[in-house]
């Protein structure tokens, strides 16, 4: 299968005919996209109630003198899996790099960095993640379900959770306050 080498590392966006689903108003980060299938991590949502500092305790790692960042909603798949998106001033075990834009890691290596201090100098860390199957998302992105944008770092590690939606489509020259779901007539 021929495929496009531009959805990795690009952001991914729900348009409003998703509705009220699980990926309302995500902002997915493309990680992976081969012939096997697709995979990303929602940056756009937040798990209320957990931090940082409590993800950490839970391996018996000292998150003290870390700040205590919201953990990311991924994803639906695997919700008890952990990854962290990061810069690439950290390589470590099993470290996929995406473009030159982040890197991203799922291994206990990089928590332990991070409560070390010793960790990348800009992350964002998620529980679980979007996955497509062989052609799915290429199917999905024919519809009116999602948006593909340049990738900016900016808007992975200085934008506020709640504002990459709308500030990823703004980017692109779109005000996401004039989408609608209704389908229109030409």
């Amino acid at each position: 299968m021929d495929l496009p080498p531009f959805y990795v590392g690009n952001l991914l966006l729900a348009m409003p005919s998703l509705g009220e689903t699980e990926f309302h108003q995500s902002v997915i980060a493309l990680c992976v996209h081969d012939e096997d299938g697709a995979m990303g991590i929602d940056i756009g949502s937040e798990i209320g109630g957990l931090g940082l500092r409590e993800l950490l305790s839970t391996f018996d790692l000292d998150g003290g003198s870390v700040p205590d960042t919201p953990v990311l909603r991924g994803g639906p798949v695997e919700p008890q899996r952990g990854f962290v998106l990061h810069s690439l001033d950290w390589g470590g075990r099993d470290m996929v790099q995406i473009d030159n834009l982040w890197g991203l890691s799922g291994s206990l290596d990089i928590l332990k960095a991070i409560a070390e201090g010793r960790g990348p100098s800009r992350y964002l860390v998620a529980l679980g993640y979007a996955g497509w199957g062989a052609g799915q998302l290429e199917d999905e992105m024919t519809g009116s379900s999602w948006f593909l944008a340049p990738a900016d770092t900016s808007i992975l590690f200085e934008t506020p959770t709640r504002s990459r939606w709308s500030r990823t489509f703004a980017a692109s020259g779109i005000d996401s306050a004039l989408l609608t779901n209704a389908a229109g007539q030409a």
